[in-house]
C-alpha cells in the first residue's frame, strides 16, 4: 500500500487529484497543513509518493512550490490535471444572508473573487487548506460562517451548500505534480519533461535556448521565470515541453548543453502528459 502526502485534509481538492491518478490502487493518506511539510515528508522517505499544485487557469502559478521542488532536489514523474468547482457550505439551515465570515484557503479565495466582491458585507479569512476550513465549521458549528470547499468536503463533514459553482470561471482546472525524491523506477513511457536551468546575462540568451528546442520540432507548453532568493535580480527558467519523439527529447538534452549561455540545466522529471485534449 502506497503512502501519498497531500497539503490538506480528506475531501480536499488534493485528495480528489489522488483517487483520481491512483484510481483502483490502495494508499494511505499523509495529510500535511502547509506544501512545505509535504516536501520534506516526500523529501525523507516519509511517504512514498507527493501530490503538490502547481498551477490553476485562474489564480494562476504555485511560485513558491517551484521553489520547494528545487529547494528538495523533488522529481517529478507524473501530472494530473483536475476540473475545480467551489462551493459555499455551512452547517444546515442557513443561507447565505445568515454569514457573516467565509473560510477558505487562499488560492481558493482567489477563484472566487467575482462572488466575494458581490458579497462585500462578508468578512474573508484565509485557512490553510479547503477542506480543514469546512471541518472547522463542521466541528465548531458556529452560526454565521462558511467555507470555500468541494461538494466532496461537503459529504464528509456534514455541511450544506448554500451557493454552487461560485468560481470566478467554470472551466477552472488545476494541475496537480505526483513528485518523489527520486528516480527510483524508471517511466515506460513519457513524452513530457520539466527542466530548469539559469542563464548568464547576454543579449540574446533566452532567444537561442528556446529556439534550439523549437527547431527540434518540440512543443513548449510553458515557460516560468522564478527569483533566485540569495541573488537579487537572478531568476531561474523552468519550462515544460512535449516530444512526440524521445529521439527528439535525447537530441535536445545533448544541444542544449553546448550553447555558451546556459548554465546548471537540471532535468526535474521525465513523465506521461497528464492533458487531455478534447
Amino acid at each position: 500500500m502506497k503512502k501519498i502526502a497531500i497539503q490538506g485534509v480528506k475531501g480536499c481538492f488534493h485528495h480528489a487529484a489522488v483517487s483520481r491518478y491512483f484510481e483502483g490502487c490502495n494508499y494511505k493518506l499523509m495529510e500535511c497543513s502547509s506544501f512545505r511539510e509535504l516536501a520534506i515528508s516526500v523529501a525523507k522517505s516519509n511517504v512514498d509518493i507527493g501530490v503538490m499544485a502547481i498551477e490553476n487557469t485562474i489564480a494562476g502559478t504555485i511560485l513558491t512550490n517551484y521553489s520547494l521542488l528545487s529547494e528538495y532536489n523533488l522529481k517529478i514523474v507524473g501530472e494530473v490535471y483536475m476540473p475545480i468547482q467551489h462551493h459555499l457550505m455551512s452547517t444546515p439551515g442557513q443561507y447565505i444572508e445568515d454569514i457573516k465570515e467565509i473560510y477558505s484557503h487562499p488560492m481558493a479565495i482567489l477563484q472566487c473573487e467575482l462572488f466575494i466582491d458581490a458579497h462585500p458585507y462578508i468578512k474573508i479569512s484565509e485557512y490553510s487548506d479547503t477542506a480543514a476550513a469546512a471541518k472547522y465549521i463542521s466541528i465548531c458549528k458556529k452560526k454565521g460562517v462558511a467555507a470555500i470547499a468541494s461538494e466532496n468536503a461537503a459529504k464528509e463533514y456534514g455541511l450544506e451548500i448554500i451557493s454552487k459553482n461560485i468560481q470566478t470561471i467554470t472551466s477552472n482546472f488545476t494541475r496537480f505534480f505526483i513528485i518523489k525524491n527520486s528516480y527510483k523506477e524508471e517511466n515506460d513511457y513519457f513524452n513530457k519533461a520539466s527542466l530548469r536551468f539559469k542563464i548568464f546575462h547576454t543579449t540574446g540568451s533566452l532567444s537561442k535556448i528556446l529556439s534550439m528546442i523549437s527547431s527540434l520540432g518540440i512543443n513548449m507548453t510553458k515557460i516560468q521565470s522564478i527569483p533566485i532568493i540569495q541573488i537579487p535580480w537572478e531568476y531561474s527558467f523552468y519550462v515544460d515541453i512535449i516530444f512526440n519523439k524521445i529521439k527528439d527529447y535525447e537530441k535536445m538534452k545533448k544541444r542544449i548543453q553546448k550553447i555558451p549561455c546556459l548554465h546548471k540545466l537540471s532535468i526535474m522529471g521525465e513523465y506521461k502528459n497528464g492533458r487531455i485534449i478534447s
